[in-house]
């Protein structure tokens, strides 16, 4: 299930981004600080065309999509996830917790928000995530180079037309 994310998550969601399997394959692979965190909370959930949800795996807070750049004219809006890798894993429930993220995240995209199509990111190397995305029918349509912790990575970009 996928909600409205509230002040209270606001650490969780810090802390689940700041797991190193989830920077590893981040734009930003920093530790994010406090300050820093409060600062994208407070501007993100004061900023219309963006979205903090809480995707709940098995009744439990396991993960958060962002949706960006809602254009409720243009129908068009960005998106990234992650999930509480560590907490997911000890209930072995990783696998099934990015399947249906994935599938809460495109169908609130598209029912919710009324978006027509939906793009996201993803680091040329993270081909677990490209899979991913792939199986919900996304397709590659372009590519771009970026710095990443100081180093030029090739990024995809995949989009998804309902």
């Amino acid at each position: 299930m996928l909600r409205e994310a509230v002040e209270r998550e606001c650490e969780m969601i810090r802390r689940w981004r700041n797991h190193p399997r989830v920077r590893g394959v981040s734009f930003t692979g920093h530790e994010i600080g406090e300050v820093e965190h409060r600062r994208w909370w407070r501007t993100t959930m004061a900023d219309g065309t963006r979205r903090i949800l809480v995707y709940e795996h098995g009744g439990v807070p396991s993960g958060v999509v962002n949706i960006s750049d809602h254009d409720a004219g243009a129908r068009r809006a960005g998106w990234g996830f992650y999930l509480d890798v560590d907490g997911l894993g000890e209930r072995g429930e990783l696998l099934a917790a990015w399947m249906r993220i994935e599938a809460e995240a495109i169908e609130y995209a598209f029912a919710e928000l009324g978006i027509g199509t939906l793009r996201g990111e993803v680091l040329a190397r993270n081909e677990a995530v490209r899979t991913l995305h792939r199986r919900h029918g996304f397709t590659e349509v372009g590519t771009y180079t970026r710095e990443v912790g100081g180093v030029r990575e090739p990024v995809v970009v995949m989009e998804l037309t309902r």
